[in-house]
This record gives structure tokens, C-alpha cells and sequence, in this order.
């Protein structure tokens, strides 16, 4: 049982949450919910968005990349703002901030307005997902987190699962700008349950320093930059010169923030080898899912000749069998170790990766579906238990860091994989989203890897 404060009510009996628990769990479920909307929606609109704006499949990826981008700039010194003053502030600021910039997106009329409206977009979003779970673990009892996070994990995969036919049933009657706008009155419905709902927590009271922020938003902004740039096979001085920014900008961090009780770069929490392994396994997996996501439009449209309204439904599957497996998942996540749930899934994911790959010439509408579908199954297995061991393995006072690790660790995967899929594409021209889906099975791979390892870990 979670202690009771003067903020925070106790269950009204046993484990079952209060009615301001309900209403504070509905409002930052609805919250992630928009966050993975939003990114669904964005990639299925990727195509329309190039050709109303004039660019190419390579340059419209950087509205995706803008927005990932940002939100790894900013995301562990929210994390780090959500220990000083607790998770609510941050959701609530972020949460406003995200309707803002939806708007802002809704009215871009270039790709560099709408890929600068993006990046505003990201930092709102970036607030959001920092302090989420810490959301999750202050509602949800100790031993019902399982639970609490397989909701998280089935809201996600909702999100994604409506996205792509959301954005095909909208872009068959409106133009891509009314996609975004659908932001606008979600995250005013959102805001108005969560202001008089949502735990205000314990502030731990650490001092959030601004340059350590700073360092931090340098080091990992050049990371993805040097990523993008040589991806899109730049010229080597800049891509050298972004991989400096990074080295030099992290060396600093380390230095200005040693001996710190709650480091804003949580090398505290990386040093516990079951909190290691599993963000790596969330890096992999999130990189993988990316990959697929990314190309699979391109590849369902310019190689597969499929109308878009098409593509959206084909795609709807996996996120469909992950809003389906997720709970489920995290209710084993409760009994069986995360290791074993996630290897097995993500072995599947590896094989609905290669399964896509080796798609026919022609091939039908249940080919696809069924690939689509394995690749959920695989997906919905790993993602419940993995933020499980992440917030089990961190002490309490640290669940800002650790809720902190597990959107970091989400996006890295995410900017990787989009980025990869630019690279691919300037290598192999229309073949580019089959190279995707095939590296797509070796990240998988390499996730279901690194999941197996923490079966050999004490907790």
C-alpha cells in the first residue's frame, strides 16, 4: 500500500483506486494516448505531407526527426523538474504547452514551419512522457504497478492502433493539417480532468540546476543530429563536428553533476545491471518499431501501389494485437520474470519483421494483416514488463529518473530508427523500406538478446 498524504486519499478499500485515483488515471491515460496518436498520425501522413509540401520522402522525415529531437533535448531535465517539484506541475505545463503547438502545427504552410511547429510540439510531448510513469506508480499501488503500466502500455498501443486509420479516414475528405488539429480539443478535454485530479506526489527538493540542463539538451541533440546528418550522408566535417559537440558536452555533464544524490543523466540508476539491460532492450525494440512504421508507408504506397486509405487500415493490426496483449502482459509481468515475457516476445517481433521483409510481389490484403499482426504479439509481450523491471529496479526516490529513462530510451530507439530509414532510402532508392524491415529483424534480435540476459541478473 502506498502511504497516504494530505493530497492523495487512500483506496476506498484493498487495492481498488479511489474516484480521484480514476479521475487522475483517465487524464494522464488520455495524455499518452494524444502522444501516440500524434506520432501514428504523423508517420501515415508522411507521404501526403511530402507532396503537398514539394519535398522528398528523405526531407519529410524531419518531421518526425524535429519532433523526436526535441524531446530528447528536453526530456531528463523535465524528468529532473518532476523530482524537484513533483510529476503534476511538469504533466500539466507540458500537457498545455502540446496543445499550443498542435495548433501551431495545424497552421504550417512549409515543410520548415511545420517542421519548427513539430519541435515546439515535441517539447509539450517530451513534458508528458517524463513523468508519466511516476504518474502510474503514485496512483497505483506497489503491487498493482504491473497492472498500471499494462494500462499504459494498452493506451500506447490504442493510440497507435486508431492513428493510421485515423489519419486515412481524415486525409480521404481533408487536407494533413486537420490531423493535427485534432489535438486541439483531446488536450483541452485532458486538461480540464486532470487539474483537479492528478497526485501532487512528495518534491524530493533537489536543486535543478539550469547549465546541467543545458549539457544535457547539447549532448543528446548533437547525438541525434549527428545521426540525422549521417544518415543523410552529409558532408563528414559536420558529422564529426556534431560527434564532438556530443563527447564534449557529455564529459562536462559527468563532471558538473558527480557526487549528485539524483543525477539529472541517471548514471546512478545505469549502474544496476537489470535497469541497464532493460533500457537497452527498450533502445532495440523501440528502434525496431520505428524502422517499421516509418518505411511501411512508403512501402505499402510507392512499391505496393496501395491507395492511402488502404495503407492505414493494412498498418491498423499491430497496434491493434499491442492494445490487445499489453494488458494481459502486464498482468504476467506480476508472476513471471521480464526477461523470459520479453525474449519471447521479441523473438516474435524479429521473425514478423523478416516476415515483412519476404512479402511477395503482389501480395493480399491478409498477407499483410497477418504479418502486421505477428509483429504486435511480439511487440505487446515485451513493452508492459519492460517498464515494469525499469520502475521495480529503481528506488522510489528516483522514479522521476527512471520514468525519465523510459521515454529516453523510447525516443533514442524511435530518432534511430526514422533516421535509419532515411539512410536506407538514399541507398537503395524505392527498395529502401525492404532494407528497413530486414534491419528491422536484427534490432528485434538484438533486443530479444539483451531481454534473455536479465534472466542471469539478480534483481
Amino acid at each position: 500500500m502506498r502511504p497516504v498524504t494530505a493530497t492523495s486519499p487512500p483506496p476506498a478499500s484493498g487495492d481498488a483506486l479511489s474516484p480521484r485515483d480514476r479521475r487522475a488515471l483517465l487524464a494522464t491515460l488520455l495524455a499518452i494516448f494524444l502522444g501516440s496518436l500524434d506520432t501514428a498520425i504523423a508517420n501515415t501522413a508522411l507521404p501526403a505531407i511530402a507532396a503537398d509540401l514539394r519535398a522528398s520522402p528523405a526531407a519529410s522525415i524531419w518531421v518526425v526527426n524535429a519532433y523526436q529531437l526535441a524531446i530528447v533535448a528536453t526530456l531528463l531535465p523535465f524528468a529532473a523538474l518532476g523530482d524537484r517539484w513533483g510529476p503534476r506541475r511538469v504533466f500539466l505545463g507540458g500537457l498545455a504547452f502540446f496543445t499550443l503547438a498542435s495548433l501551431g502545427c495545424a497552421l504550417a504552410d512549409s515543410l520548415a514551419t511545420l517542421t519548427l511547429a513539430r519541435a515546439l510540439q515535441g517539447v509539450g510531448t517530451s513534458a508528458i512522457m517524463s513523468v508519466n510513469i511516476a504518474l502510474i506508480r503514485l496512483i497505483f499501488p506497489a503491487r498493482r504497478l504491473g497492472r498500471g503500466v499494462g494500462l499504459n502500455a494498452l493506451v500506447v498501443g490504442v493510440g497507435f492502433a486508431v492513428g493510421p486509420t485515423v489519419a486515412s479516414l481524415v486525409l480521404s475528405v481533408a487536407a494533413w493539417p486537420w490531423l493535427f488539429a485534432i489535438n486541439v480539443p483531446l488536450g483541452l478535454l485532458c486538461l480540464a480532468c486532470g487539474l483537479p485530479a492528478l497526485p501532487r506526489g512528495q518534491p524530493r527538493g533537489h536543486t535543478f540546476d539550469p547549465l546541467t540542463a543545458g549539457l544535457t539538451a547539447i549532448a543528446f541533440s548533437a547525438l541525434i543530429g549527428a545521426l540525422g546528418l549521417a544518415t543523410q550522408r552529409e558532408a563528414a566535417g559536420w558529422i564529426g563536428a556534431a560527434l564532438l559537440t556530443t563527447l564534449g558536452a557529455g564529459a562536462l555533464l559527468l563532471r558538473r553533476q558527480a557526487g549528485h544524490p539524483a543525477p539529472m543523466l541517471p548514471v546512478d540508476l545505469l549502474r544496476r545491471p537489470m535497469f541497464a539491460l532493460s533500457a537497452l532492450t527498450s533502445v532495440c525494440a523501440f528502434a525496431t518499431q520505428s524502422l517499421a512504421l516509418v518505411a511501411l508507408p512508403f512501402y505499402l504506397e510507392q512499391v505496393l501501389h496501395r491507395d492511402p486509405i488502404e495503407t492505414g487500415f493494412l498498418m491498423t493490426p499491430w497496434a491493434v494485437v499491442v492494445a490487445a496483449a499489453a494488458p494481459f502482459a502486464g498482468r504476467l509481468s506480476d508472476r513471471h520474470p521480464p526477461g523470459l515475457l520479453g525474449g519471447i516476445g521479441l523473438a516474435v517481433l524479429a521473425l514478423g519483421m523478416a516476415a515483412l521483409a519476404l512479402l511477395p510481389a503482389q501480395p493480399g490484403g491478409l498477407d499483410i494483416v497477418l504479418r502486421m499482426a505477428l509483429c504486435g504479439l511480439g511487440f505487446g509481450f515485451f513493452q508492459s514488463p519492460n517498464m515494469k523491471a525499469l520502475m521495480a529496479s529503481a528506488p522510489p526516490e528516483r522514479a522521476g529518473g527512471a520514468s525519465g529513462v523510459i521515454a529516453m530510451a523510447r525516443l533514442l530507439g524511435q530518432a534511430s530508427g526514422a533516421a535509419l530509414v532515411a539512410l536506407c532510402f538514399g541507398l537503395a532508392g524505392a527498395q529502401g523500406a525492404v532494407w528497413a524491415l530486414w534491419l528491422g529483424a536484427g534490432t528485434a534480435a538484438l533486443a530479444a538478446s539483451a531481454s534473455a540476459a536479465r534472466l542471469w541478473v539478480r534483481p
